[in-house]
């Protein structure tokens, strides 16, 4: 199929809204279905995404679109790494080609792109309190608009979900709840028997019969008692949704996701009943495509890839040696020797190189699903009761457990280490996904030592060192590969507390830089022959006060360098500190602006902001000669060549 989904004679060619598919018959659906999904897999496959997910969830998708009137009607995808067939149904299939490129679509959902986009999402757990938002609102302004929220991909076991079900339950809002499990397989129970189950669970006569059973029983409480009780039985004997039902939602299900012809009358039925209501769907991720179908771990996000081969192993992806390798291989050699390790991790086994460490030592092994919070309250437990936990998180996830860290982590003095992946500008997966935030955040707390490795050298001592202290400690690394050189996995050495290192001794201006980035500055000034100074700081607290301090008493210009966001970051402090202290070179500091930084390639996003090699290089040289006839700012020049020699 052509990638422009423009088929001669194709149904996904004549659907560009969802208006244009409730024209379609019923029986097209299928057709359209497998149509929808042929353009998914060659779209992403050419640019890269999330696949498996959207594979699993094309039939709902279109399911949704053909009962529920959107965009008058809203629909709330969690997450939205299933929201791919979304976006095609909803007047942006010509635009897939363009996704998470700059000035593309975005890779999830973004109310400023479409109005079928009912919120911006990327973070998990979120649907279900933004679902009972909107309800309350519609009721308010009695606008007769209905809500869906579709949950699933792990979503579920974020704690928040069940923190809004909870209230959901109690206030009774008109809602409902799409639970999209993809991890069950379609056995027996998702067949004929459950098909009709669903219809009659969701069928106004059932809720009709349920409300005025109760009435009828309401001045008999023991009878009433028992028929509750007799009502629970039965229905728990053949569906699962007896805890739902505990929360105050009416649940029908579990029904096959994949099945049109089962999902549009259920979902007729359900759109009208009062009170929180939830529909259990079963789906296979990766569905429709067989490698993703039978990994769809390794297909959930892809590279560009050929159909019909899948994803090669050695591809340009796998050649390099990645932080997160670093990461495992610490775990495994340190586990190994140290009993009391323990692991944790919020649903980032994979991602964050911990899969061989997961199989090699099951018992000091913690995945506590999507649950950020938890994670680092279960690390304090265990840190307090005598064990050495180390927590992997993505940065732009530890963000929700910032409480967490502060109450639970710092005031406790708790021996904890926090590897913060993902750290810094992550490109392609948008502003949601930008680890940007964490140096703000995270250097402004007590009793915390964290560092930022330029090399993967770096990564391991910093790793080792945080593991020593006895106290919390938190290590932030990018994504993708490192330096090598000087990399031993037998390197037992640790870094001095608070001490920075000297790359390239020069005079007039001097980088101090936190992050790889310092090291591609290293480099430009090598490449131009540049005397300037570069300082590898690695602790962004406590940081090297004394090479600051000589750093701007022998130097006229101090460019500060870190990969996250100038507001409340390392270098404002160190600015503040210098300027405290009397001296007063020329400082600029480099990072991101106030702003969120949209999808684009890293090494695109740095050049925009002036944070690669080059552009830091272009900085200082034109620093420099801006401030050669300035007799007030000439007092530390000297007298030899600005050139190596």
């Amino acid at each position: 199929m052509a990638a422009s989904g423009k088929k001669q004679g194709s149904l996904l060619s004549q659907v560009d809204t969802p208006e244009d598919l409730r024209k379609l018959p019923l029986e097209k659906l299928p057709v359209l279905a497998k149509e929808l999904r042929e353009f998914l897999i060659n779209t992403v496959s050419r640019t890269s995404g999330h696949l498996a997910s959207g594979l699993g969830v094309v039939e709902l998708t279109i399911a949704l679109h053909y009962v529920y009137n959107t965009p008058f009607d809203q629909i709330i995808w969690d997450v939205g790494h299933q929201a791919y067939p979304h976006k095609i149904l909803t007047g942006r299939r010509d635009q897939m080609s363009s996704i998470r490129q700059k000035n593309g679509l975005h890779p999830f959902l973004w109310r400023q792109e479409s109005p079928y986009d009912t919120f911006s999402t990327g973070h998990a757990s979120t649907s279900i309190s933004e679902a009972l938002g909107l309800a309350l609102a519609n009721k308010s302004l009695n606008n007769g608009k209905k809500v869906c929220a579709v949950i699933g991909d792990g979503a579920l076991t974020g704690g928040v979900s069940f923190e809004a079900m909870n209230h959901a339950g109690d206030l009774g809002a008109d809602m409902l709840l799409v639970l999209n499990d993809n991890e069950m397989s379609i056995s027996e129970s998702v067949g004929s028997l459950a098909k009709h189950l669903a219809m009659w669970l969701s069928s106004p006569i059932y809720s009709r019969l349920l409300s005025s059973g109760k009435s009828v029983l309401e001045n008999l409480p023991l009878v009433k008692d028992l028929a509750i009780k007799a009502q629970e039985h039965l229905k728990g004997m053949v569906v699962p949704g007896t805890l739902f039902e505990e929360l105050g939602f009416n649940y029908v299900g579990p029904i096959d996701g994949h099945d049109i012809s089962a999902l549009i009358p259920v979902l007729k039925n359900m759109k009208d009943l009062k009170g929180p209501q939830i529909l259990h769907v079963v789906t296979k991720k990766g569905k429709g495509y067989q490698p993703a179908e039978e990994d769809p771990t390794k297909y959930h996000g892809v590279p560009r890839f050929d159909p019909p081969v899948g994803i090669s192993e050695d591809s340009d992806s796998v050649v390099c040696r990645r932080y997160s390798h670093v990461f495992g291989d610490w775990l495994m050699k340190t586990a190994a020797s140290d009993k009391a390790l323990r692991a944790v991790t919020p649903a980032m086994c994979e991602g964050s190189g911990m899969t061989e460490f997961a199989s090699s030592f099951p018992g000091q092994y913690f995945d506590v699903a999507i649950a950020e919070q938890h994670a680092v309250l279960l690390a304090s437990g265990l840190a307090a009761g005598g064990l050495r936990p180390v927590v992997c998180v993505y940065s732009t996830f530890l963000q929700r457990a910032y409480d967490q860290i502060i109450h639970d982590v710092a005031i406790q003095d708790l021996p904890i280490v926090i590897a913060i992946d993902r750290a810094g500008i992550v490109g392609a997966d948008g502003p949601t996904h930008q680890g940007m935030f964490d140096i703000s955040y995270m250097k402004a707390v007590p009793n915390i030592t964290f560092m930022a490795p330029s090399t993967l050298r770096d990564f391991w001592l910093m790793l080792n060192t945080a593991y020593s202290l006895g106290h919390p400690a938190a290590v932030r690394y990018p994504r993708g590969c490192g330096i090598s050189e000087g990399f031993s996995p037998d390197d037992k050495s640790l870094i001095p507390i608070g001490r920075a290192e000297i790359l390239r001794q020069g005079h007039e201006v001097c980088v101090l830089g936190w992050g790889p980035l310092v090291q591609e500055t290293s480099a430009e000034f090598a490449k131009r022959e540049l005397s300037y100074t570069v300082v590898n700081m690695r602790f962004i607290k406590p940081f090297d006060k004394d090479l600051v301090l000589n750093m701007a008493d022998t130097h006229r210009v101090i460019i500060t360098l870190e990969d996250g966001v100038i507001s409340g970051g390392i270098g404002e402090a160190v600015a503040a500190f210098i300027m405290e202290k009397g001296r007063h070179p020329v400082i600029r500091c480099l990072g991101i602006p106030d702003e969120f930084v949209e999808q684009d390639s890293p090494e695109s996003i740095y050049r925009q902001y002036g944070m690669d090699g080059s552009s830091v290089a272009d900085l200082a040289e034109s620093l420099d000669k801006n401030l050669m006839g300035d007799p007030g700012r000439n007092i530390f020049r000297s007298r030899s060549s600005r050139k190596v020699s």
